[in-house]
């Protein structure tokens, strides 16, 4: 029934656009565009742009001669290039366009300008360049001229030439050419065939000066060419000697005619190369030598080396070359040099003599002497000259034929010698002393030699006689016949006595060298004695000075000088004759120091008599005056040794003196007159510690109590027989095991007597545990530190007090284990406990109870699984409560308490810790973790090992009894229908761990099936792994749901495949943002046949939702619509379709078929026309009601809140509602299924597709009057829909409807 129907209208519409259906018209500005020739082949080019007052849909078009440039997108009228554009071949052209709606077409002429580009290089017109030029071209002349053209237009066609390279490229090659904008090639600077090159190569390059060339600002330059430049010699260049220098040597005894050296000249232009004539045009010596046509010097003339003496021994000649032919300027073309000839020597001379010196010397024959005459000093020292001998020995030959000796000759050459011995050319020439002793004036005052000159070469030699006067010095000076003398005088004899007057000195001079003088030389005895300066009689200066006991002897120096200053000297050993004048001397003072009872007195009286040793003056001798106590000493009168002759005893000196004794000595020596000295002796006789304290008992017992800190222990006594506080003053000490414990301190009581009180430290206490009594020794020492002392002995017994805490024994603390689960019943353990003191009673208590599972406090579950009683047994008090999950370490502390402990000491011990350890059993089974996960599956994308679910299960034992080992049991696939199969060996599983969390990863084994419908379910077994006993299972069952081809999706693109790989990403991104499911992609793939969307490729893909259900075409389609971002933003990356082509086009010829079943009837359906038009007014009010029914809804409906349906997960079967519960589609009725006659609101509303649309002439007419006033009128549903707001508080407007062109409200 729906075909007819369908028919109608059709052709109603058809009637209704034919007769009222407008041209299409483009838009003004279609004449003329402008295209830059460097645009690229499927580069945008313009948009044929075209207004329908129909809004009908356009088809765009290009036809004419040029229209293979453009490619037009028939739809969109966007135009592409399709063939280069060249400004150069074509500039402008004019193509027809046009565009027509399904009813009416229009053409128009476009004028396309093509807009010129830098697309060309400049290229030079001629490329094979060569000139020739001549080297005295002037610079700034022109050289050649080049020509490059360029077709590109402005900036882009303007040449700008550049000579990149000149070569050969040195010296300043690189500045000698430039060129200029016309092209010329100027000379910038001067050429020379000779010293420069004779060829040059320039590399050009012509560059237009820039243009925009594919979007930017680029200069063309052409290939480079090459001009190449010969030089062309000219004779402007004068002749050039081969060498800058010249020189030879010739012997002086040269012949005339011989050849010195040849000389030779060349053209310094090398391309003309005239011939060069030579002449000498000035010389040092003219004459000597001339120059042949060949350029042979040769000797003219004899020549003598000592003439060029002056001139460095060289004779100079200018040589000048002169060019046969004028150069370009008419003159004559010549060059001349300098040649330098040594004239080297041969011996023609001998050495002769010369009375000059040698700086002065000018060697003439006025200076040449033959006898010279000098001075010198007798006995002067060897290589000494003599003076006033001015002599020089001159050879004027030179090198070996120069070189003479010198040698000396005479009755008195053994006295002398001459220097140099050996010499070249010239020397100056001395006498020097060889022998001083020769020369001595008392035996002759005159002395003769004879210098002779010998030529080495030609030993041919000239004598010189030389003449030496002597002149007389002072050679001798004074002597003394002995070098010492030995006198004597008496001390303190008087002034002016003679010592001596019998030393006196000789000088063997004559005349003022031979007169004598004496004196003292400076030292010791000087102010003492003085000296006659003409007699050399010696006397006593200062008498009362001469004291023989300050200085026996003296030594002076007496001193004899003649008239040169010449002097020596003598020793004059004075000794000083004694007399008694001296007394004894005692040295120093003696108080001797002795202890009584057994020291002895032992001191030598040390003196001395300054008067002279081994005589009577100076004997000595020593004894003692009479005294209280001199009968106990006596003294050695010989050495004065002085010594006691019994013990002394300190107590019978008198006790005023304080153990002094005072003896005077006398010591007289044996001299006349006698002279004697008295010295006094002290002796002290120091007391001595010869009693020792005594204690009033030999022993002492004495008792305290334990803890009592500074308790008085007791008191004891002791004397000292000593009369001295030094020796019986008394000091205790206390020595013995534990004497450190004890304290004593000692009291006087008076001379000699003393007590000492033994108590405990303030900060110490005695422990009757510890030791309970102490055996001390007491002693009682004066403090002399060598002394003897007196000892006692003391026992100190300790009272005991109950004070010590009781101890648990570690060893009773040792950890124990108890098995769980009433494993283990009764006595378990045994905690002991010990006390030092002698009275006390124990008893064990429990403290607390600690519960830790895997070191983590777990409260109290383990409280009253175990008991303590008093006597330290630890029993099992809940066997069966014991659970190793609750508790896997019960700590159980405990202390010791002393009953009978003293108050105010502690009666309890530390606490104590007994570890109980809490072995495991394998008493639970393997559980399950909750996941809220749902596994979904794509047999067409998973690949085999790729995991594809995975579970966790955890097992409260510990090791192994809670290791888990997972395994699949059984594999089932259910179909929709309820079937199902086994399928075993599809997937495997992993089993890993974390922690205590075990997990297993299910994986695929073999490749699946992606035609089947349905669930596959596996079924997993986790069973724990215990070392003892039987193992505990657990299972779960997952399902893993798949999602078969029919819900495979294909997306059609406008783009190629490339560029939709290249846009994956972005393009699931928008699918996932449009349908907030996972986008799985199968495959990109290129579309070979142009579609009616001018697809290019498609992609195919599963939108599968958390829960396994999947998205078909019509639902893609519908949420896609929802999304206008993610839709704006998919159409932006190239989608078309959704949905295969195949099934697009299908629609196609079934529309054309209904199209002209209309056409065949429409005269016989004339009158149902006419009813079906009442009819559909009557559909339009109904229309209008649900409309506005549905607007109501739909305000009433916040965006974004979908009204919950009961879901089937893993399927995308519809509820009651007809709606999919993964689309979150309202289930509201809005009336509209009045104008379905099937299922068809349940089939995809793809607006993408080309729907058929019903349209009666009287809503088109509307249509155009609504858009003629106000434009597009808004779908008023999309309006209201797109209005809602986003829930209360929701400031962002989210649109949960789409627009379907082909079912809408805008006819209401």
């Amino acid at each position: 029934m729906a075909q007819p129907w369908l028919s109608c209208f059709l052709l109603l519409a058809l009637m209704v656009s034919v007769a009222a259906n407008v041209a299409p018209k483009f838009l003004a500005n279609m004449t003329v565009v402008t295209l830059p020739e460097d645009l690229p082949v499927g580069a945008e080019a313009f948009w044929l742009v075209a207004e329908d007052r129909d809004n009908d849909p356009l088809t765009y078009g290009i036809s004419g001669l040029y229209a293979s440039f453009f490619t037009v997108t028939a739809n969109t009228g966007q135009v592409r290039l399709a063939g280069l554009l060249d400004f150069e071949t074509l500039n402008s052209f004019s193509i027809d366009i046009s565009a027509k709606d399904n009813y009416n077409s229009v053409q128009k002429v476009m004028h396309v300008i093509v807009e010129d580009r830098n697309d060309n290089a400049p290229v030079f017109q001629n490329t094979a360049f060569s000139t020739s030029i001549d080297e005295t071209l002037p610079v700034g002349s022109v050289v050649f001229s080049v020509l490059a053209v360029d077709k590109d237009t402005g900036s882009a066609g303007a040449v700008v030439y550049s000579i990149e390279q000149v070569i050969p490229s040195t010296g300043d090659s690189g500045h000698l050419f430039r060129i200029l904008a016309n092209g010329s090639v100027v000379l910038d600077g001067s050429l020379s065939y000779s010293s420069k090159s004779a060829f040059y190569q320039l590399q050009l390059e012509a560059c237009d000066s820039g243009g925009m060339y594919e979007g930017s600002v680029i200069a063309q330059c052409s290939s480079p060419v090459f001009l190449s430049i010969s030089v062309v010699d000219q004779a402007d260049l004068d002749p050039q000697f081969v060498r800058e220098f010249y020189s030879a040597t010739v012997s002086e005894d040269a012949a005339k005619g011989t050849s010195v050296l040849k000389v030779e000249a060349v053209d310094g232009d090398k391309g003309i190369n005239d011939p060069v004539t030579y002449s000498i045009t000035d010389s040092t010596r003219p004459g000597w030598f001339d120059i042949g046509g060949d350029g042979v010097v040769r000797v003219n003339a004899p020549l003598d080396r000592e003439q060029l003496l002056a001139e460095d021994e060289e004779v100079r000649l200018r040589v000048t070359a002169t060019e046969a032919r004028p150069n370009i300027h008419g003159e004559e073309a010549k060059a001349s040099t300098w040649v330098t000839l040594r004239v080297t020597d041969v011996n023609d001379h001998k050495p002769e003599f010369y009375n000059c010196s040698l700086a002065a010397c000018t060697f003439t024959a006025q200076e040449a002497c033959g006898n010279f005459s000098g001075y010198v000093d007798e006995h002067a020292s060897p290589r000494i000259p003599v003076d006033g001998l001015t002599m020089a020995a001159y050879d004027p030959d030179k090198g070996r034929n120069g070189t003479f000796l010198l040698s000396l000759g005479g009755p008195d050459a053994q006295a002398f010698s001459v220097s140099p011995e050996r010499a070249v050319g010239s020397a100056d020439v001395q006498v020097l002393v060889r022998v001083s002793a020769l020369v001595d004036h008392e035996q002759r005052t005159v002395m003769v030699v004879q210098v002779v000159a010998t030529d080495s070469a030609s030993q041919n030699a000239s004598i010189a006689t030389a003449t030496i006067h002597l002149r007389d010095i002072n050679d001798h000076r004074p002597t003394f016949p002995q070098s010492l003398y030995v006198l004597t005088v008496s001390e303190h004899s008087a002034t002016g006595s003679v010592v001596t007057s019998s030393v006196h000195a000789t000088d063997p001079d004559t005349g003022e060298w031979g007169s004598v003088t004496y004196s003292l030389l400076p030292g010791n005895g000087e102010d003492l004695f003085e000296v006659d300066r003409v007699s050399g009689t010696v006397t006593v200066k200062n008498g009362m000075l001469l004291d023989r006991e300050v200085q026996a002897v003296y030594y002076l120096t007496l001193q004899a000088t003649d008239g040169g200053d010449q002097s020596t000297s003598t020793t004059l050993q004075i000794h000083l004759l004694d007399i008694n004048d001296n007394a004894p001397v005692v040295s120093g003072s003696y108080n001797v120091f002795v202890q009584e009872e057994e020291g002895n007195v032992s001191v030598t009286i040390q003196a001395h008599d300054d008067d002279q040793p081994g005589t009577n003056n100076s004997r000595l001798l020593f004894s003692l005056l009479p005294g209280p106590y001199s009968h106990n000493f006596s003294v050695d009168p010989d050495t004065g040794f002085l010594r006691n002759l019994g013990p002394l005893d300190r107590e019978a000196i008198d006790p005023a003196l304080n153990g002094r004794i005072v003896l005077t000595v006398l010591v007289s020596d044996c001299g006349v007159p006698v002279c004697s000295t008295k010295v006094n002796v002290t002796i002290t006789v120091e007391d001595i510690n010869d009693n020792l304290p005594v204690f009033n008992q030999s022993s002492y017992r004495f008792l305290v109590q334990e803890r009592r800190p500074g308790e008085l222990v007791g008191v004891l006594e002791a004397r000292d027989a000593d009369h001295t506080e030094a020796n019986n003053r008394i000091s205790f000490s206390l020595s013995g095991s534990g004497a450190n414990s004890f304290a004593i301190r000692g009291l006087v009581l008076g001379s000699g007597w003393a007590e000492g009180r033994i108590r405990l430290p303030p900060d110490l206490t005695l422990d009757y545990e510890a030791r309970p009594f102490f055996n001390l020794t007491v002693s009682a020492e004066n403090p002399d530190p060598q002394g003897a002392e007196a000892t006692a002995e003391v026992l100190v017994a300790v009272e005991d007090v109950n004070d010590e805490p009781p101890a648990l024994d570690s060893a009773s603390l040792r950890g124990i284990l108890v098995a769980e689960n009433g494993s283990q019943h009764g006595h378990v353990a045994e905690v002991v406990a010990c006390d030092a003191d002698t009275e006390a009673q124990l008893e064990i208590q429990p403290a607390n109870v600690l519960c830790t599972k895997g070191g983590v406090d777990v409260g109290s579950p383990c409280r009253g699984w175990f008991s303590v009683v008093a006597n330290g047994s630890v029993y099992v008090s809940q066997s069966e409560a014991i659970d190793y999950e609750a508790c896997d370490l019960v700590t159980l502390v405990v202390r010791a308490w002393d009953l009978t402990t003293d108050p105010g000491f502690q009666a309890c011990s530390s606490n104590g810790s007994l570890l109980v350890t809490i072995q495991d059993v394998n008493d639970n089974a393997p559980y399950f973790l909750p996941e809220n996960k749902t596994f979904v599956i794509i047999p067409e994308l998973v690949m085999p090992n790729q995991q594809v679910a995975s579970v966790q299960a955890r097992d409260d034992d510990s090791g192994n009894n809670g290791a888990i080992l997972f395994s699949i049991v059984q594999v089932d696939f259910i179909f929709k229908d309820g079937a199902t199969i086994p399928c075993q060996g599809f997937f495997r599983i992993s089993t890993s761990s974390e922690a205590d969390v075990f997990t297993g990863s299910i994986e695929l084994a073999t490749s699946l099936n992606s035609t089947l419908q349905g669930t596959y379910q596996v079924m997993v077994q986790a069973q724990d792994r215990p070392s003892v006993g039987s193992a505990q299972k657990a299972k779960i069952t997952l399902n893993l749901f798949t999602v078969d081809q029919s819900y495979r999706v294909q997306l059609q693109f406008s783009t190629p495949r490339e560029e939709v790989g290249a846009n994956t990403e972005k393009i699931k991104e928008a699918l996932a943002q449009a349908t907030r499911t996972t986008v799985y992609v199968v495959s990109i793939q290129d579309i070979g046949s142009v579609a009616r969307a001018r697809a290019r490729s498609y992609l195919d893909a599963y939108f599968v939702f958390s829960n396994g259900s999947a998205l078909t075409l019509n639902e893609l389609s519908v949420m896609i619509r929802n999304d206008q971002d993610a839709l704006m933003q998919l159409l932006q990356l190239g989608l078309v379709v959704l949905g295969s082509q195949e099934s697009q086009e299908s629609n196609l010829p079934n529309v054309l078929i209904s199209v002209i079943i209309a056409l065949g009837v429409a005269l016989l359906l004339a009158l149902v026309i006419m009813t079906v038009a009442l009819m559909c007014v009557r559909k339009s009010y109904h229309r209008k009601l649900r409309a506005t029914k549905a607007a109501k809804e739909a305000r009433k409906t916040a965006a974004g809140v979908m009204p919950s349906g009961p879901a089937i997960p893993g399927t995308n079967m519809y509820n009651t509602e007809r709606a999919n519960p993964m689309l979150n589609l309202p289930t509201n009725d809005l009336g509209l299924e009045y104008f379905s006659t099937g299922n068809l609101d349940d089939i995809s509303l793809n607006s993408l597709d080309d729907n058929s649309v019903d349209l009666d002439k009287k809503h088109q007419e509307m249509k155009e009057e609504l858009r003629s006033q106000q434009g597009p009128a808004p779908e008023p549903l999309s309006v209201v829909l797109s209005g809602r707001q986003a829930g209360v508080g929701t400031q962002q407007q989210q649109e949960s409807s789409f627009t379907n062109a082909g079912l809408d409200t805008t006819d209401l």
